[in-house]
């Protein structure tokens, strides 16, 4: 399997990351390639950064599509996933859909996540879902994944409190560790809160290895659109009929 792992903000190092827990993740044999916007912010913790990272996600994947099997969004709240499935002729994975839902399917969930403003934005998102209904709490410390990536000792400590709360005030029975950022300190905190906690990665990763094994259905409705000031794969990518 040829993987693509998106990264919509741009920070290098965070693609790095990515790429390295993802080659942990993934079955050998795996090719795993990891891209990184080249406009917008350097992390996604507002609607207006969300917006822009939509727009990069959309430029990187008409770029490199062709050459892979699947692709994942690596932004917690995937920022234009419907528009990406909408253009792509491989299967995109988000990190929030495939996380929820199996988080969903152990009982009521959680997210813990960085960033004070996730938690209303991964409300709306989750409205908009068939798991709207199981979901127990959103927690957020004010430090973004980026900072939180960068002090891992001070990152458990506190995701492990939130995830503890989650569990013994919000009726948990998992909880999703949101967030680039955040990948790999799923274990270490579910073992200080003696809670089930889930990787969004990894979910995604073993969602991207389902997707592959089934074929892939194109969007066929999209009508060739002309546009202007896009890049030159965006463009043909709009004109293009599937």
């Amino acid at each position: 399997m040829r993987l693509l792992i998106i990264n919509p903000n741009t920070s290098p190092e965070i693609t790095a990351k990515l790429v390295v827990r993802a080659n942990a993740l993934a079955p050998a044999g795996t090719a795993i390639t990891g891209t990184t916007s080249t406009f917008g912010a350097s992390y996604i913790a507002s609607r207006a950064a969300a917006a822009i990272a939509a727009h990069a996600a959309l430029d990187q994947l008409t770029e490199r599509q062709d050459n892979h099997d699947a692709a994942i969004l690596a932004c917690f709240g995937d920022p234009g996933l419907s528009a990406l499935r909408e253009i792509a002729r491989i299967p995109v994975i988000g990190m929030a859909e495939a996380s929820i839902e199996a988080a969903a399917a152990m009982g009521r969930f959680s997210i813990v996540t960085g960033g004070a403003l996730w938690a209303p934005m991964l409300r709306e998102y989750i409205r908009l879902t068939p798991w709207s209904d199981t979901l127990a709490s959103i927690r957020t410390v004010t430090q973004s994944g980026s900072d939180l990536a960068a002090d891992p000792d001070g990152t458990i400590i506190a995701l492990a409190e939130l995830t503890r709360l989650c569990r013994e005030e919000d009726g948990a029975s998992a909880v999703i560790l949101g967030g680039a950022g955040l990948t790999g300190f799923a274990d270490a905190v579910a073992a200080a809160a003696a809670t089930t906690v889930l990787d969004s990665l990894e979910c995604a990763v073993d969602a991207a290895v389902r997707a592959t094994e089934k074929p892939w259905l194109a969007d066929t409705n999209r009508p060739s659109t002309p546009s202007r000031g896009l890049s030159q794969h965006l463009e043909e990518s709009l004109l293009a009929t599937i």
